[in-house]
């Protein structure tokens, strides 16, 4: 005890929560799952590396372990956002001789799998494993993150699978598709167009293995990572994490080049994307660019989503039956949320449903939200909170979804948020997203069944022509003169 006492404060302090989290395994475990309820209540603690280890106690004989990085494809000018992606795949190339083969030998003789992911914010590493075995599955996942050997080999490898995965081997011609928004999906078209998005591929052949160490070295730091682990935790585990983990490096992090994508151009209001070349369906969308609403829940455009999802079931499906199951989505591009509305139709009815969708608008413009209808899907909207995220891998996935919303061991509770959210909010959510014309996308096939018969028959009468034009050209040749 004097030796402690005598030691650092930041050391003193670390392991006063290293011992909290110990007590707090050890409580839970021992009363079976009574206090592993609350989702949102979270052991968090910090190593003194700048680690931060989150630990939630959950469903037994099992582990979810989640390892985020904070680095995306946000980070990077769209010339190199692949680096990320890239950086991921050659870490599981290998650690020895065994290479990625290996690797995943030894992963399945500890009776568990793992993944990663790289999205615009960060990398994760994703491991499911035995509670077991946790220890020996941690010990591999920071086997890979500082022991893995990068070289030209892997490097080449890792570019073909990355390519593989966006697609195939990105030709002149895809990128000048590209360059021309030709090929895009609706709501990435729209994207590109604003400036949201890159307009082109990051061209994975021109990045080097010294851009790829550039960014685990800068980034692969410590103090720039989250380890969270849920499920059937090892007693010892925080001693571990902290004997195990405590010496991987920490780093000054400078992101002064990371800056999200704005607004820059402006975009056609209405644009027909072609989407293969024969067929007789094709899309409808309808998109409001989300205004930041000052003073006001979140939330409030969360609840207007749902209220327009049942809108567009209610009037496209069952009362026109237009579309079988139109829905709405939000999703960010850059620094701005685009919300869109969109419905799978026939391509006969595309100008009935786009009148069907006007006076849906120009009802909720007018006279806003019914309140019987929002108040019951905001209940359901809270009834769902009770049971969307159950076991212990979406309880990993939703801590690592939610990160940003962690403080002082718990995460925030949606459904305080959701209950706060009143009518008149939601109505003033609404008005602000309606306060603009939608920009109006339909992707559908350049023809038709009937437009392709309708062109055969006009060949067909063309040839026709043509052919009794030179039959009786032939005949006059044929024929002497009187």
């Amino acid at each position: 005890m004097a030796d402690l006492l005598k030691a650092p404060t930041w050391l003193w302090l670390n392991k006063v929560a290293l011992l909290l989290a110990s007590l707090m395994i050890l409580a839970v475990t021992s009363a079976g799952r009574a206090l592993a309820v609350d989702r949102f209540q979270v052991e968090g603690y910090q190593l003194a590396n700048g680690l931060q280890i989150l630990l939630k106690p959950g469903d037994r004989g099992h582990v979810a372990i989640r390892l985020v990085v904070g680095v995306g494809f946000d980070d990077f000018p769209c010339a190199t956002q692949e680096l990320p992606h890239l950086l991921e795949h050659l870490l599981f190339s290998g650690l020895d001789e065994s290479g990625e083969g290996g690797l995943e030998e030894r992963m399945q003789a500890l009776g568990g799998e793992w993944n990663a992911f790289t999205s615009n914010s960060d990398t994760t590493f994703v491991i499911e494993a035995p509670a077991r075995n946790q220890r020996k599955a941690l010990d591999l996942l920071r086997a890979i993150i500082t022991q893995t050997r990068i070289d030209a080999k892997a490097l080449e490898l890792s570019r073909q699978i990355v390519e593989h995965e966006d697609g195939g081997h990105y030709s002149h011609l895809e990128r000048l598709l590209d360059r021309q928004d030709i090929g895009h999906g609706a709501s990435d078209q729209l994207a590109t167009e604003l400036g949201l998005k890159c307009p082109e591929r990051s061209n994975v052949a021109d990045l080097n293995l010294a851009q790829v160490q550039a960014v685990r070295d800068k980034w692969y730091v410590a103090n720039n990572m989250t380890l969270i682990v849920v499920g059937d935790l090892d007693r010892l585990l925080p001693a571990y994490l902290e004997r195990v983990y405590s010496d991987l490096r920490s780093a000054d992090l400078d992101d002064s080049d990371a800056t999200l994508l704005s607004i820059s151009h402006a975009a056609q209001m209405r644009r027909t994307l072609p989407q293969g070349w024969l067929g007789e369906g094709s899309k409808l969308h309808w998109f409001y660019l989300e205004p930041a609403i000052a003073g006001e829940h979140p939330q409030a455009l969360d609840l207007v989503q749902e209220y327009l999802d049942w809108a567009l079931y209610t009037e496209l499906r069952l009362k026109h039956g237009l579309s079988y199951g139109p829905w709405s989505q939000r999703d960010a591009f850059g620094d701005t949320g685009i919300l869109s509305l969109n419905a799978d139709v026939d391509r006969d009815d595309l100008p009935r449903a786009e009148r069907v969708l006007g006076q849906m608008m120009d009802n909720l413009r007018e006279h806003g939200l019914d309140p019987q209808t929002f108040e019951r899907i905001k209940q359901q909207v809270l009834a769902r909170q009770a049971w969307a995220v159950q076991g212990n891998s979406e309880l990993a996935d939703y801590y690592w979804n939610n990160l940003g919303d962690y403080d002082s061991g718990r995460f925030d509770d949606p459904s305080r948020a959701i209950s706060q959210v009143s009518l008149d909010e939601a109505n003033r959510a609404l008005r602000e997203v309606l306060k603009q014309p939608p920009y109006v996308r339909i992707e559908q096939p350049l023809l038709s069944y009937d437009q392709v018969y309708m062109l055969a028959a006009l060949i067909g009468l063309l040839l026709v022509g043509m052919i009794l034009t030179l039959v009786r050209g032939w005949r006059r040749r044929r024929t002497p003169a009187q």
